[in-house]
């Protein structure tokens, strides 16, 4: 009982953090108002000149309110929505109009509040006026006239007052039940309108392509230098000696079968030896059970093999690609030997989600969250540049959320098409 009411307030409380959400969004709303009508004032101001030293400060200002919205946009709802090239700093007016991404934000000042700003609004109005019929109206009614109303109901009875008590603890559960949806619904609309040009959104994407080649081609080289090395070093090394033995071993057998004996048992374990090194090597360019039984079981082997007690949760219904995971299980197996060496955690959540939305298409989004001491920086070390690099090859992504005193969040996203058929597929 104690767990069911625990997740009850967990459940009412971010119900009523979305709530409070969305009020901050409506009075977002506002600002992004006067920030719109500052740049629509600058703008009829060119002709006389004023415009020219008004339009750059006023573009700044929307933009740091679009800013804003984008960023609560992934906080609150989980949409990403991707931002416009900052504006140039010390830019003249005529760079600010050059700037594809102004018109977008201005179109976005002036239909955020028309249609963002009454969407939001809805979750807390119904809540407010819920709780004005379930706690005010009881204690009123009897003071109030005949033309006392709440919605549809004339209260000027005890029934009636009932009634709207009841109506009024209705508004109020639809507004918390609405606000979760209401915001995402919310962040979706914000992406279409505050999203980087489409222009500036290939050139990224033209960006992207050509350092991930680079990385990949060295990483290529970088890797086989590494095979090369370890063949040397390991397996050929051992099989140069397993012949000598052998030859040994050819010699001694007429002469001294005891020590031809010997000398073949010493075949038998560096053959061994040899062949344990060659099993090594093929686990580090991509493990038999990620190639057999995919990328949740291979998972699974890494957190059997870890150190921390790590809890495992896939969510994937079919085979993805297999360079989505390949490259999923290297940052995992990456990711976990971080959290082992630097965090300081004793528990890892590992979720594994294959997820098909309208908006970002199919993708693999994985969760790895720690109980350390957070404050993790990518710049101090190579492993999360690393990691990063890894996904760029694959168009996949990494945010980092770890603060002072934990807990640290990394989620993982990798564009992909499952191998079976979609009505399969998470």
């Amino acid at each position: 009982m104690s767990s069911r009411s625990a997740a009850l307030r967990t459940g009412l409380f971010r119900h009523l953090a979305a709530v409070g959400r969305c009020h901050l969004a409506g009075l977002l709303g506002l600002r992004v108002v006067a920030a719109g009508a500052g740049v629509v004032g600058a703008l009829l101001l060119l002709p006389v000149g004023l415009g020219l030293w008004l339009l750059p400060p006023a573009a700044g200002a929307l933009r740091r309110c679009g800013d804003i919205a984008r960023r609560r946009a992934e906080r609150w709802s989980g949409v990403r929505v991707t931002a416009p090239d900052p504006l140039p700093r010390a830019a003249g007016a005529r760079a600010v109009l050059a700037d594809a991404g102004l018109w977008r934000d201005l179109s976005w000042a002036w239909l955020e509040p028309l249609v963002g700003g009454l969407l939001v609004a809805v979750p807390p109005s119904l809540v407010v006026y819920g709780l004005f019929g379930a706690l005010v109206q009881p204690f009123v009614w009897r003071l109030l006239d005949d033309g006392n109303w709440y919605a549809f109901v004339p209260v000027h009875s005890t029934g009636l007052m009932l009634a709207a008590l009841v109506l009024g603890l209705g508004f109020t559960a639809a507004g918390l039940l609405l606000a979760p949806p209401v915001l995402r619904l919310h962040g979706r609309w914000g992406r279409r309108l505050l999203a980087a040009p489409r222009v500036t959104e290939l050139q990224r994407r033209v960006g992207q392509l050509t350092d991930s080649r680079t990385e990949v081609l060295e990483g290529q080289a970088a890797e086989l230098r590494r095979i090369e090395r370890d063949l040397h070093d390991g397996a050929q090394a051992r099989l140069v000696a397993l012949g000598m033995r052998l030859d040994s071993a050819t010699r001694l057998l007429e002469d001294d079968p005891p020590a031809a004996r010997a000398v073949l048992l010493e075949v038998r374990e560096l053959s061994g030896r040899a062949l344990e090194d060659l099993r090594s090597l093929v686990q580090g360019i991509q493990p038999p059970i990620l190639i057999d039984r995919g990328l949740g079981d291979a998972v699974r082997s890494l957190a059997l093999d870890s150190f921390l007690d790590v809890d495992v949760d896939v969510r994937i219904a079919a085979r993805l690609p297999a360079a989505v995971e390949s490259a999923a299980y290297f940052a995992v197996n990456e990711l976990l030997v971080n959290a082992a060496k630097h965090s300081g955690a004793g528990r890892v959540g590992v979720l594994l989600v294959h997820e098909d939305t309208d908006a970002d298409g199919p993708r693999l989004r994985v969760t790895i969250t720690d109980d350390g001491r957070g404050g993790a920086d990518p710049s101090r070390g190579t492993g999360l540049l690393g990691v990063r690099g890894r996904l760029a090859t694959v168009d996949g992504t990494l945010v980092l959320h770890s603060p002072q005193g934990g807990p640290t969040t990394i989620t993982l996203e990798i564009p992909c098409v499952s191998s079976l058929p979609k009505t399969s597929s998470c």
